[in-house]
């Protein structure tokens, strides 16, 4: 639907990817929709027909495998074996999901928490809920799953540390993930900045690239520019998925640099393909708009006064659309400062710092007075001993008394 001329090569993608699974629903649902999309598109060749002998057959091993999981599971809790018990929990889970009944996957992974005996166990089981939870779209149980194998991954010291570092890579970025699909930009860039390169490719989850653009973008929409420098240019294991996508790097280069034309065209040029992508497509808009708001307030913010005529120049735009820009940025607050619409200058606002540093003094003291006056008043109370009974049933109506 987002791109019409691509979308008979990427059915043509899923239909070889569903065949060697059990999903028969996912299957005839591609074929339904490649079939429209080759009807649309004469040059695109025919489609695949419905392989009915296919779903039949599939529905049947589906079934026959699924009957025997059912009876393994049984025999496990027969013989009350917690970590066979485990396995079955997962190994139905795995069937589950294979046939693209996530919600039934999601259950069985989730039983098999009370069968765990070791912190590794629990993470692992962790793992399979955040999966399914993201295919699901669920990201409140993706973040909570997160937290609890991140808990139970610090028990694991001792053990494989390439194993615990690639574990805690791929718990990153499922965390930043849902950050970023929860429009929680920031705490999205930092989860991905942490993600190791070594061990940052999970192909049922994001690959590497994806962590370089997810991690790139948020942050140069929300880092404030020693943050950027530090924690994303300054980087050494960040610089090496940015290498991986050599127009973002030379994005944030240029953001870096002041060189705000250059960097917001080959942002527009990068849009086509940014919203294509499955979780970054809905918030491209957003994150394009906070990038070129900041890129504003970073330029206006070393002068007094700016002529809206080089600005415009500068940010590849009208003089109109310009005073749209920055009249929203100082209703927002993010900019203060003034239009002179006649001279199409920008003028930053007179800030009296000597009268708000005796504005600050008296407010300081006034609490400090109050303070003052609430001791005074307790150390008194305690002089003269006075009490505040509560009243009861047998007290009389007094419920205080001086002694």
């Amino acid at each position: 639907n987002r791109c019409p001329p691509l979308a008979v090569d990427a059915l043509r993608m899923a239909h070889s990817t569903v065949l060697p699974t059990c999903n028969s629903k996912g299957y005839a649902e591609i074929v339904s929709l490649l079939e429209d999309a080759c009807g649309r598109n004469r040059d695109a060749g025919s489609a695949p027909k419905l392989d009915g002998a296919w779903i039949e057959a599939t529905n049947k091993k589906a079934a026959l495998k699924l009957e025997k999981l059912d009876n393994d599971l049984k025999n496990y809790k027969a013989n009350s074996i917690k970590e066979s018990i485990r396995r079955g929990h997962d190994d139905l889970g795995d069937h589950h999901a294979d046939c693209g009944d996530f919600n039934n996957a999601l259950k069985c992974y989730s039983r098999a928490r009370d069968y765990c005996t070791n912190s590794r166990h629990i993470v692992n089981m962790c793992l399979n809920v955040i999966r399914v939870s993201i295919y699901l779209g669920n990201w409140s149980h993706v973040s909570n799953y997160v937290n609890k194998a991140e808990s139970s991954l610090e028990l694991t010291e001792g053990h494989d540390k390439p194993a615990v570092i690639a574990t805690l890579t791929k718990l990153k970025c499922s965390a930043g993930l849902a950050e970023l699909c929860s429009r929680k930009y920031k705490n999205a860039a930092r989860h991905f900045l942490q993600a190791s390169f070594d061990h940052g490719d999970f192909p049922e989850m994001v690959s590497s690239n994806n962590v370089a653009l997810y991690g790139g973008l948020c942050a140069l929409a929300t880092f404030d520019r020693q943050e950027l420098q530090k924690r994303v240019i300054g980087s050494s294991s960040f610089k090496q998925f940015l290498e991986l996508e050599p127009q973002l790097r030379d994005v944030i280069q240029k953001f870096y640099n002041s060189q705000y034309a250059s960097c917001l065209q080959t942002l527009d040029s990068m849009k086509d393909s940014l919203l294509l992508d499955m979780y970054l497509s809905s918030h491209v808009v957003t994150l394009y708009s906070q990038i070129r708001s900041k890129a504003l307030v970073q330029y206006f913010s070393p002068y007094v006064s700016a002529d809206m005529r080089r600005m415009a120049t500068a940010f590849n735009t009208t003089v109109a659309q310009l005073e749209d820009e920055l009249t929203k940025l100082i209703l927002d607050g993010q900019i203060s400062a003034r239009i002179d619409s006649h001279s199409k200058t920008l003028f930053a606002r007179d800030v009296d710092e000597r009268t708000q540093t005796f504005e600050r003094s008296l407010a300081v003291g006034k609490q400090y007075q109050q303070k003052v006056k609430a001791l005074i008043l307790r150390a008194a109370i305690v002089r003269h001993q006075i009490v505040v009974k509560p009243q009861g049933r047998d007290d009389g109506p007094t419920a205080s008394s001086m002694r």
